[in-house]
């Protein structure tokens, strides 16, 4: 291998990943300097140009011109009786510069210094994507499903750069084939075994937040702030949202027309349910809004303890809670508060009061549902297990045994 040749695949290199003249130069001349050290056992006596753009390297060895017999060594001194013979007018103590030709490195030193010239592209081109994607994250990026495994998805950038998207960060529903384009934010940037890792997420809430800025103008323009996100993915998110500028309806802006803006959001996210809602700094207001579609009849606040009791009309109830449970435990975690829901106003009549089953549950055990508003059966039933397991003291399997009496009942 030549000069030119090793110049040429250095700038093929530059060329994809965009390396500056001067970090080229430097690791040109870091390289030979290096294999020129190895072999004169010094390097102070060379001097190396590297010239980028004629895709060049010029190798000069400087020798002190020494009397005959004097030759100690014969890398960094020359005899006067050969000096003269490239200029007559040399003298002892000057300097001899001699051009080193690649020839005279050696085969096993040329491949020597290729490979430590690719070492040294591979380490560069390493921390290139480790920087780019790091300044990346938080930002929606697109890819090419290259191979599916049980555990990640492995894709590929318009660079052919190797990003993972893990199952756990995939939404459920979602289903990848190779070839297919999939688009996540860039969530977690790691080094291992000095190799980037660019993990990527489709069930971070700074997802659904990235999604928004591509499809909502005026939230990208700053006109429109995303206060709080919070989602479980596939099923449900809330997004509170706020504007500075009383001409704008934050909610409107984000939903569009006929839902125009906001269906491409819930496509790219299998469906899932999305409340847009008006940002307040009043508590009650803002958990009203919160619990939505439910309407709240009224809202007790418990600031210390951060919990909050919501009063609801019997058949506001379910609205309220959600599918498992799902809109109020959204609230809470939207709103800040630990949220309550009790029943207000008239009695279903075909409910039964928790009193009626003192003969087949334990009356501590009503006394500890009572304390979270469970005054009957269907009040209950109407909750998940997980949710009673959290706001109760009360262990999976007696709530299990107390859902089989209830549910008994009606049947």
């Amino acid at each position: 291998m030549n000069s030119l040749e090793l110049i040429e695949s250095f700038s093929e290199f530059k060329e994809l990943k965009n390396i500056d003249k001067q970090t080229m130069q430097s690791i040109l001349e870091d390289v030979f300097r290096a294999m020129l050290k190895k072999k004169f056992n010094t390097d102070e006596h060379i001097d190396i140009i590297v010239n980028i753009d004629k895709g060049d390297v010029q190798i000069f060895i400087n020798k002190e011109i020494v009397d005959d017999g004097e030759v100690e060594d014969p890398n960094t001194e020359i005899a006067y009786s050969d000096a003269i013979k490239i200029d007559e007018d040399f003298e002892i103590g000057e300097e001899v510069i001699e051009e080193f030709k690649f020839s005279d490195f050696g085969r096993r030193n040329i491949l020597s210094l290729r490979q430590n010239l690719k070492s040294r592209i591979l380490e560069l081109e390493k921390d290139h994507i480790y920087k780019i994607y790091k300044d990346k994250i938080g930002t929606i990026v697109s890819g090419e499903v290259y191979q599916v495994w049980k555990k990640e998805i492995l894709v590929l950038d318009d660079e052919g750069n190797e990003l993972i998207l893990p199952k756990s960060e995939q939404i459920p529903g979602d289903y990848f084939k190779k070839g297919e384009t999939v688009r996540a934010i860039v969530y977690k940037v790691d080094m291992r075994n000095s190799s980037p890792v660019i993990i990527l997420s489709r069930t971070a809430e700074e997802f659904l937040g990235a999604l928004f800025e591509l499809e909502v103008p005026e939230v990208f323009d700053g006109l429109i702030t995303i206060k709080k996100i919070v989602r479980e993915p596939g099923e449900r998110a809330k997004v509170a949202v706020e504007s500075y500028d009383d001409r704008i309806d934050p909610v409107g802006a984000c939903v569009g027309m006929k839902g125009s803006r906001i269906h491409g959001i819930v496509r790219e996210l299998r469906n899932e349910n999305i409340d847009v809602i008006n940002y307040t700094t009043n508590p009650q207001l803002f958990i009203q809004r919160a619990l939505s579609p439910a309407k709240v009849s009224s809202i007790e606040i418990n600031e210390e303890e951060k919990k909050a009791k919501v009063y609801l009309k019997p058949d506001q109830v379910s609205l309220a809670i959600g599918k498992g449970g799902s809109n109020i435990r959204l609230a809470g975690k939207l709103t800040g508060y630990e949220l309550d829901v009790y029943r207000e106003g008239e009695v279903d009549i075909e409910d039964v009061d928790l009193d009626e089953f003192v003969d087949e549950i334990d009356e501590w055990i009503i006394d500890e549902l009572k304390a979270i508003g469970c005054d009957t059966a269907k009040s209950v039933l109407e909750l998940d297990i997980e949710d009673l397991i959290r706001r109760t003291d009360l262990e999976e399997e007696t709530i299990k045994e107390v859902f089989k009496i209830l549910q008994e009942e009606f049947e």
